[in-house]
């Protein structure tokens, strides 16, 4: 249905019209017919198309109550006023016309086109572009968040500012190409209007190319400009380039029009009316996780003090995966060695372009520097929500995503993100509300709340990991489980081993207790089996959450211990957490258990490499004793690893 305009006829006058195609201009002859006429006939230029609604034209047609003229434009006009149509009324049983009325038309072409079909190109006129749909046969322009900073100097991301600082800026943003077609010029009072809404305005910037000393792109819309006014050049086609200033979030649904309207100004001092408007719709690409199972490009560790053994166990790692590792030196951790914590990877993406972004901890702890001075720079985003209220809960060992599932037919292609908490009964602690809206908010990767807060530290990456298989759902489920490391000391008892020492040859001052020593402790096993429940209520979480069965989890031997000595009592691990690992593609980094050495090897790793080798793992186990476990963290905690962005696109999520 063609977008319509009222006009209005004057008895011996010619009223100039400019319409835009696509435009049915609509004429009430009824009104406009002057005394005692009783019919009337209609004469058009070649290049326009008339019709009488609800009625077969004829050369002569009885007037009537609500006789409705419609006007369309076969093709944009050469020249202003370069078609016509004539309207002659007559009296009843006359031949001569008694009045004649007429417009002299003009029609122009304007089209706001962008890459609605999401093919990379900026297609003429799509008839989707006003609206946005998910899934493959869906439509709809994508917008990146400029987050990232394309000059190295520069102390800002490239949102921030109003500037485009390189040339390369461009190409992070999205295009929108203004068609238009007709006259070289038009009379003044029409002109061409490219605005956004004021709610909007904060969350877009638009620009343009102009012919500036000291910058080639102008920034036209976007923060505090609302419009921006264009000239009628005829057949043109105007570039503006589009960025993205804020991500989805609590308050902004991820969708931005873009509008232009085609005005007349009747008379100096009065206000344009709007005769035409286009509109185009963008949805801003959302921060997107990546799991354990992509392929890694880069993995991160801190230098610190009695940290050297640990950086060897992951150098060594690093270079059988052939993944590259940064050090973060002194002068930037400032001492602090959870790199993890600091800072979760991601990336944006659109049809034209991705890159990754780095999502900083609100922690705001010595290595607060290291995500924004470093790892932010050209095509490397970054993003953070700062919280004045921080607990251990809001860093980002606290922060996972699963690898893709299904779960009761509904398919999660890019996972689903996982967070610890306490229970929504409890006052205990919870991720900050800045952070826990931003997750939810990016919508494809729906969230889980697990429960953590049952640990002295409260991350779920102290008891639960993925890693990948060759086959089921191409990964596994790792969960920590004291009951698994009580039944394997059981064993290795009763196999006559109960003497077997645990930390043996390590440097520490916890007790080197015996497997019949740690069994004979029953307030060390009934807290322990407190643990498990704690485990257990996660694992039925993540069987329904996630759509798995017990063939897809592996429990990994893990005993804890009672960390504080008053209410709320939290747990820590006993021994290095095994689960606390580092994934590169088959190669897995484990936190070093110092178990119960029997025939000459550590019966701990001995079982865990038994339950992974079969996936097809590779395990190393990395000595982080000293320098993680015993400040409450392990390998995982200590490193952080880049992901190479899934191949399959978000937009074409059905959601």
């Amino acid at each position: 249905m063609p977008t319509e305009r009222t006009v209005r006829l004057e008895c011996g006058m010619a009223v100039n019209v400019v319409c835009v195609l696509g435009t049915r201009l609509t004429v009430d002859l009824y009104s406009c017919a002057p005394l005692k006429a009783y019919e009337y006939s209609i004469k058009s230029s070649s290049g326009v198309n008339t019709e009488i609604l609800g009625k077969n034209e004829k050369l002569r047609n009885t007037l009537s109550l609500g006789e409705i003229l419609a006007i369309s434009g076969k093709a944009p006009s050469q020249e202003v006023d370069d078609q016509k149509v004539s309207v002659w009324y007559y009296e009843k049983g006359s031949d001569s016309p008694k009045e004649k009325a007429s417009f002299l038309l003009t029609f122009v072409e304007i089209s706001l086109d962008v890459d609605a079909d999401r093919d990379g190109v900026v297609e003429k006129n799509n008839p989707n572009k006003s609206s946005w749909k998910w899934g493959p046969k869906g439509h709809g322009a994508i917008l990146l968040v400029n987050c990232d900073k394309e000059v190295s100097f520069s102390g800002f991301p490239d949102n921030i500012d109003n500037q485009i600082s390189h040339d390369s800026d461009i190409e992070d943003m999205s295009r929108i190409i203004l068609r238009t077609q007709g006259p070289l010029t038009l009379p003044e009072r029409y002109k061409m209007v490219l605005y956004v809404s004021q709610s909007e305005s904060d969350k877009v910037g638009v620009f343009c190319r102009c012919d500036g000393i000291f910058s080639k792109y102008q920034h036209i819309l976007g923060r505090k400009k609302l419009f921006h006014v264009l000239k009628f050049k005829g057949k043109m086609e105007t570039e503006f380039f589009v960025e993205g200033l804020c991500f989805p979030d609590k308050d902004f649904d991820g969708l931005i029009s873009i509008n232009v309207s085609f005005t007349e100004q009747p008379d100096k001092g009065v206000p344009e009316i709007p005769l035409f408007t286009d509109k185009v719709v963008f949805r801003m690409s959302p921060w997107i996780m990546t799991p354990n199972t992509l392929e890694p490009v880069e993995a991160y560790v801190c230098c610190v003090e009695n940290n050297d053994t640990f950086r060897k166990g992951v150098k060594n790692l690093t270079n059988e995966a052939e993944c590259k590792l940064t050090v973060c030196y002194p002068f930037m951790n400032r001492g602090d060695r959870w790199m993890q914590d600091e800072m979760e990877f991601g990336y944006i993406e659109a049809p034209h372009k991705g890159f990754p972004v780095v999502f900083d901890s609100p922690r705001n702890r010595e290595l607060k520097d290291f995500p924004y001075k470093k790892i932010l720079g050209p095509d490397f985003g970054h993003v953070t929500h700062n919280t004045k209220e921080v607990n251990s809960l809001d860093s980002f060992g606290n922060l996972e995503v699963s690898p893709p599932v299904t779960v009761n037919g509904k398919h999660y292609p890019l996972g689903r993100i996982l967070i610890g908490s306490c229970f929504p009964t409890s006052s205990g602690r919870r991720m900050a509300n800045v952070v826990r809206d931003f997750l939810y908010a990016q919508q494809v990767q729906p969230p889980i709340e697990l429960y953590s807060d049952w640990l002295v530290v409260g991350h779920i990456d102290e008891f639960m990991t993925f890693v990948p298989a060759k086959d089921q759902k191409g990964f596994r489920l790792l969960l920590t489980s004291p009951a698994a490391c009580y039944k394997l000391f059981r064993e290795k008892m009763e196999q006559g081993h109960g003497d077997a020492v645990m930390f043996e040859g390590l440097k520490t001052k916890k007790k080197k207790k015996t497997i019949t020593e740690i069994l004979s402790d029953k307030f060390l096993e009934n807290f322990n089996a407190y643990v498990q429940q704690c485990i257990d209520w996660n694992r039925d979480l993540l069987k329904q959450e996630l759509g798995l069965s017990e063939d897809d989890i592996i429990d990994i031997p893990v005993i804890f211990k009672l960390e504080c000595k008053k209410a709320p009592y939290q747990a820590a691990a006993y021994f290095p957490d095994m689960v606390n690992m580092i994934v590169l593609c088959n190669r897995v980094g484990i936190p070093k258990p110092f178990g119960p050495i029997i025939n000459g090897k550590c019966c701990l790793e001995e079982k865990v490499t038994s339950l992974l080798e079969p996936l097809g793992l590779e395990c190393a186990f990395i000595d982080d004793f000293e320098s993680y476990h015993e400040n409450l963290g392990e390998v995982h905690c200590g490193t952080n690893v880049r992901r190479k962005p899934f191949e399959f696109k978000w937009w074409n999520m059905e959601l």
